[in-house]
């Protein structure tokens, strides 16, 4: 988005700013807990906005003075200069603000890792994967949970499902940075099965769902799902419940499981397991809808099909190359143990620049 577009983006948010604070002081809003909720979370999302705004102004007008001044007094023009840099910097990081984004972006997200062609080499890497998001999710001060897992014989994951919160409003959450985890990721390494020293290519695939915040956002037939209860086992998180409490739901319109096993109760596992449904059939049915505009949409990063390969592990090089945009960096130790950050940054780019462009 060029500064001269600023403007009319910028009016348009702060006629919804005041609107939404007229909206929250009304009290027959909080009758309806679900629509103040939402009335709140939009508030909070634009407030950031429209705080980098005022700042903004509030420069433009100290550089005006300041640079009247230094025209008479030459001592003023450092100040002058530091004010111009201040008001360059906001700028920027409005432009950056006001970007088109995806809807999704603030919300939390619900991610599912797959053992895939490689066996048990396979489900160690899954494992890998689930540590590595795992320790990324602590570094950025987030709520990780795992909510279930099928553990492999050497202790790697046939399947596991995950729960990533932030813990905060604004216009950046989990969905924001995790998103673009989605397809598939490939290792090469020598497993520790092997007794040659070869190294093998395995592979391992990542779900990532936007999770909605109230389940009524997704209808879902009571008629449409298949409840069974079993037995919890394994390293599902800390906590994990042995008594028959774990619960897998099975959508029969679309064939889809979910399996919840990490809370304390049957009941809190199913709801648990509902939340995560929704999730899934609420991508399920966006993708669907992307798919008919695909051809128009070739520029964009992350791309509908999840099967296409994204990501390479190279241990013996200690390299991570992720294929959408060309990277590369040689820190494949660092990243596993929770080191994402610039290669998040440079599809958070590619990203931002991609809808920049089709604006």
């Amino acid at each position: 988005m060029s500064r001269a577009r600023q403007p009319s983006a910028i009016d348009d948010l702060l006629a919804e700013h005041a609107g939404l604070q007229q909206r929250m002081s009304d009290p027959a809003l909080h009758d309806d807990a679900a629509a103040a909720r939402k009335v709140a979370k939009r508030f909070s999302r634009i407030s950031p906005i429209i705080s980098v705004h005022e700042r903004l102004e509030a420069a433009r007008t100290d550089l005006a003075a300041a640079r009247e001044l230094a025209a008479e007094d030459p001592a003023f023009s450092r100040e002058a200069e530091e004010l111009a840099e201040r008001v360059e910097s906001l700028d920027a990081t409005l432009t950056d603000m006001l970007a088109p984004r995806d809807e999704h972006d603030a919300e939390d997200i619900v991610m599912e890792v797959k053992s895939g062609a490689g066996g048990e080499e396979s489900a160690l890497f899954a494992a890998d994967l689930v540590r590595m998001y795992l320790r990324y999710a602590e570094r950025e001060g987030w709520k990780a949970e795992v909510l279930g897992a099928s553990e492999s014989d050497l202790g790697g994951f046939k399947e596991v499902s995950v729960s990533i919160k932030s813990r905060g409003d604004g216009p950046d959450g989990v969905w924001s940075r995790l998103k673009f985890e989605g397809g598939v990721h490939r290792v090469q390494r020598v497993p520790v099965t092997e007794s040659q020293g070869r190294v093998h290519t395995s592979a391992a695939g990542v779900l990532v769902f936007p999770e909605p915040e109230e389940l009524e956002e997704v209808r879902i037939d009571d008629d449409d799902i298949r409840v069974d209860v079993y037995r919890s086992s394994g390293k599902g998180g800390q906590g994990v419940n042995t008594t028959d409490s774990a619960v897998r739901i099975t959508h029969l319109p679309s064939g889809t499981v979910v399996t919840c096993q990490n809370e304390r109760s049957q009941l809190q596992n199913k709801t648990r397991a509902m939340q995560v449904l929704a999730a899934r059939l609420q991508a399920a049915a966006e993708e669907a809808a992307e798919a008919e505009v695909a051809e128009e949409r070739h520029n964009q990063v992350r791309t509908v099909d999840r099967s296409e390969r994204i990501r390479t592990y190279n241990f013996p090089e200690n390299r991570i190359t992720d294929h959408r945009i060309g990277f590369k960096a040689h820190n494949l130790d660092a990243v596993l143990d929770g080191d994402l950050g610039p290669v998040l940054d440079a599809l958070v780019r590619a990203d931002r620049d991609a809808r920049m462009q089709a604006e």
